[in-house]
């Protein structure tokens, strides 16, 4: 049995400048795993054995092991324990690993996930209705992409805001830099790097009024000629600017592990979007295999990986999962990010962490784009980040949305049994429904209206629908209460029994 014996740095009394130990213990495997120390295959000491061994608690152990296995370092084997998954040996001839052990463990795609597992894809009401036009009001929405505007920080907000309008701020009320103001850039950047070890500068970072517009100026940097692929399903409003700048993205299919390698090697594309750290719509956590390879078919073939991290915050055990971009140390990915999901979708910030080469494309034509994000905005954000009061909204509102998505898994197993299947667990603010019941998406959706609930689509996400394919909808729960989504999942467990 192998031996793991890391140096760990116990808390002193009253001290909070150690890491915690189980983060210590995750860091230590992953190092080890990464540089072939620990080898794949290889089996890890039982919980009970390695908390003796180590002298702490399984507690610690336990979500050092569970950290690891969510990010595909690890993976499971029945009454056997846990083992070192295999990843990809870097060549030009790069094949899909979703067969291998340790690959397909991602549980997004497995059925009802107990209690203990607790874009900006903003999907917007569905402008049609299946119903004619005696249909009742809606009572419960669960619409993708809402906030909970009820626990908005209004009082702290407006006093940043206020702060902002005085003659002292003059200059903000004229043009500010095509980039951003400065403050709120280092505050992102500094952001990043706690939260998902994204390593960047103030200097790399643009910020813009929304993934839309990133997107449309991104393309802009990559150039007319550059060819896209997207995750087939994948977010539309994405595939709309692809298209609108002339260059309609390939299908690109996913299996459990993500965007497929060897589909991305065929089909040629020289820029690739994805949305590793939570799939829209699946929700599928891409493992680090997976990644390696991405960064691997970047650099071999020359190509510029977009990754989006529409809703990284929200994740409900362990820490979030490390971005693509952190492991990515040859400058082909560009990280894009937002504040529709954590703070409020109206105000309409988003920001593009750019590597070097697109940043010198930048400096030659893209500053001469006009910011489009107001300056007190920005500033307003910045001061709110700076307080200390952004990380503290953060917390609030994970610990709402995760009681919802356990009132939302509660219910569903309470009154829909085993007549349905769960897709998109344990992070970000939406899953996938797919029931057991002969029904079309369309007779879903209208049979839901009849009760005054409303769910959304899945279909419109495919730019190839597959002929045959398991009926599924959408829903998001962040803009429901507690009590709302017991009442909203009991009836349409009626509506579709």
């Amino acid at each position: 049995m192998l031996e793991i014996t890391p140096l760990l740095t116990k808390h002193s009394a009253g001290s909070s400048e150690e890491e915690p130990l189980y983060l210590q213990l995750y860091d230590h495997i992953k190092t080890e795993i990464r540089t072939g120390r620990i080898a794949s295959g290889s089996q890890l000491p039982s919980q009970r054995r390695l908390a003796l061994h180590l002298s702490v608690s399984r507690n610690t152990v336990d979500s050092a092991y569970q950290q690891l296995l969510s990010e595909g370092y690890l993976y499971s084997e029945p009454r056997k324990g846990l083992f070192v998954a295999e990843l990809p040996d870097f060549n030009p001839q790069l094949t899909s690993t979703a067969s291998g052990k340790g690959v397909g463990t991602n549980s997004s795609l497995k059925s009802l996930p107990s209690t203990k597992a607790p874009a900006q894809a903003a999907v917007e009401p569905a402008t049609h209705s299946f119903l004619s036009d005696e249909a009742p009001s809606i009572a419960y929405d669960f619409r993708n992409g809402s906030v909970d505007a009820r626990h908005f920080p209004y009082r702290l907000w407006r006093q940043f805001s206020v702060s902002m309008l005085s003659t002292d701020n003059a200059r903000l009320l004229q043009y500010g830099h095509p980039q951003g103001e400065l403050e709120l850039r280092r505050q992102i950047a500094d952001y990043l790097y706690q939260s998902r070890g994204v390593h960047s500068s103030a200097e790399q970072i643009v910020i813009g009024a929304g993934t839309q517009w990133l997107l449309d100026i991104l393309c802009r940097l990559l150039g007319r000629d550059t060819s896209y692929g997207m995750e087939e399903p994948g977010y539309p409003r994405v595939r709309t600017i692809f298209e609108d700048c002339g260059r309609p993205p390939a299908a690109i299919r996913l299996d459990d592990s993500g965007v497929r390698t060897d589909e991305l090697l065929r089909s040629g594309v020289q820029a690739v979007y994805v949305t590793p750290s939570h799939q829209f719509p699946t929700g599928i956590v891409m493992p680090v295999s997976r990644r390696l390879e991405l960064i691997e078919w970047a650099k071999t073939h020359g190509g510029t990986i977009i990754e989006d991290d529409y809703d990284s915050e929200f994740r409900y055990e362990g820490r979030p999962i490390p971005s693509l971009h952190s492991l990515d140390h040859h400058g082909n990915t560009v990280y894009l990010g937002t504040f529709s999901k954590s703070l409020m979708p109206s105000v309409r910030i988003g920001y593009l962490v750019l590597p070097d080469k697109l940043m010198d494309v930048y400096r030659q034509r893209g500053h001469h784009y006009k910011q489009t994000a107001s300056r007190l905005d920005q500033h307003t954000l910045a001061l709110f980040m700076q307080s200390g009061e952004w990380s503290r909204h953060l917390n609030r509102m994970r610990n709402l949305y995760k009681k919802r998505y356990t009132a939302l898994h509660t219910a569903i197993r309470s009154h829909m049994s085993q007549q349905m299947r769960v897709i998109g667990a344990s992070s970000g603010l939406h899953l996938l429904l797919e029931p057991v019941n002969g029904m079309t998406e369309r007779e879903l959706i209208a049979s839901a209206e009849k009760v005054g609930v409303r769910v959304y689509p899945v279909e419109e996400f495919h730019m190839q629908p597959p002929e045959e394919s398991p009926a599924r909808v959408l829903l998001g729960y962040s803009g429901l209460s507690e009590e709302e989504i017991g009442e909203g999942i009991k009836r349409l467990a009626q509506a579709w029994s």
